[in-house]
């Protein structure tokens, strides 16, 4: 008796030796018990098919082995998604069975010599590694090519998202489904400026944020790294900005929105609180901090504008006096109007602000009494100190 007879016998079994390999990787794998992703019908063939392969490479030694099926298997089962782990614990459990089948048939059948079994052995073994290795390369490349594919999906469609280009409700819902956050707010946009392209200013920004429970979506642009955050609780604006702040960089946020139609307005605003931080100045700023900074840099042809209509007497003046004025009226914004706590902030007498304040009054024709001339002068010497404002070169930093 030889072993090619033991193996004859076994091929002539192999619809049924396909059926048994089939329901054990069912049993053993759990990533093969989904009915749906891999059907018993189609996990049957493909067991059938390599059981096959295989006993027909022990019939015939010395043979040169085929990958090409094990290749293919891997493919498509990365193109199931199925874990490679998985996928390889499967083809172990295949060639064990098969190898336990030709040992319970052998010794069913007295005299085949134990040599046979023995280079058998090791043969079946080194065809497992060839074949192991060949669904690895084969699911790593499909793996690798997928992802690329889904990346660059995912960024088209939070692209169409931020640019408005889809308007339709029923769209909306299936773009926020496939990229795993609601279909309904409140949300808010973040802007964060990159310091080269390519770079991430906020690297794993979505990664902390899905540990925190918020789901995001983003975008890496040449300049800026853009995201949508869902914001589900009252407690997940606080837990963003936290994470925002975590980083050094230049980063704006929008008001909370709860329609994803009003997108690529949230993205507007975020770029205009980024736009509001000073020169280079790294931190995080809401859209809602400051809306009057917002509007400067909305418009800074306008804000140049008033800059002028308002400030231009006090911005003709020689340097150091243009810089106390100016530094002044700020501090003294900022300390709500009163002049002993703005005296306090510059280490001058209350008396010097109010003198200060009164050559303003002066130059400007605006009295500082009067609501409505305070609001033009604050909202000119925020647009005046605003670096996106043309003439933001007159009122460099001073001296008290």
């Amino acid at each position: 008796m030889e072993l090619v007879d033991v193996l004859e016998a076994i091929h002539a079994q192999l619809p049924r030796l396909g059926e048994r390999i089939a329901r054990r990787i069912r049993a053993e794998v759990p990533a093969y018990r989904d009915r749906d992703l891999i059907p018993l019908d189609s996990l049957r063939r493909s067991c059938t098919a390599n059981a096959d392969l295989v006993l027909w490479h022990l019939r015939r030694a010395g043979a040169e082995p085929d990958s090409r099926p094990a290749q293919e298997t891997g493919r498509l089962r990365a193109e199931q998604g199925m874990p490679l782990a998985d996928v390889l614990h499967a083809y172990r459990i295949g060639f064990e069975f098969v190898w336990a089948e030709i040992l319970t048939e052998a010794r069913a059948r007295p005299g085949v010599p134990d040599k046979q079994l023995v280079d058998r052995s090791a043969e079946i073994w080194q065809l497992f590694g060839l074949y192991a290795e060949a669904v690895a390369s084969a699911h790593r490349g499909a793996s690798a090519e997928l992802a690329v594919r889904r990346g660059a999906r995912r960024s088209a469609l939070v692209e169409a998202l931020f640019s408005g280009v889809i308007a339709d409700q029923t769209t909306l819902w299936d773009v926020a489904r496939e990229l795993g956050i609601p279909d309904c707010g409140p949300y808010a946009v973040v802007a964060a400026a990159t310091d080269s392209p390519g770079t991430e200013p906020l690297p794993a920004v979505e990664n902390s944020l899905h540990q925190s429970r918020l789901s995001s979506a983003w975008r890496l642009l040449p300049d800026q790294q853009i995201g949508l955050i869902t914001l589900p609780t009252s407690e997940a604006e606080a837990t963003l900005l936290r994470l925002l702040n975590r980083s050094s960089a230049r980063v704006g946020v929008s008001p909370r929105f709860s329609s994803l139609h009003d997108t690529p307005q949230a993205l507007r605003f975020a770029r205009l609180a980024l736009a509001s931080l000073p020169g280079n100045t790294k931190g995080v700023t809401r859209f809602d901090d400051n809306p009057l900074a917002m509007l400067v840099a909305a418009a800074p042809a306008e804000a140049a504008q008033l800059t002028t209509a308002v400030l231009k007497p006090v911005l003709d003046l020689p340097c150091l006096e243009r810089a106390r004025l100016l530094d002044t009226l700020e501090n003294w914004f900022a300390a709500g109007g009163s002049a002993t706590t703005t005296a306090h902030r510059l280490y001058v007498h209350p008396n010097t602000v109010r003198y200060r304040l009164r050559q303003v009054e002066r130059l400007t024709g605006r009295l500082l009494s009067d609501p409505r001339a305070v609001a033009d002068v604050g909202a000119a010497l925020l647009a005046a100190r605003h670096p996106s404002v043309r003439g933001g070169e007159h009122v460099a930093g001073g001296t008290a």
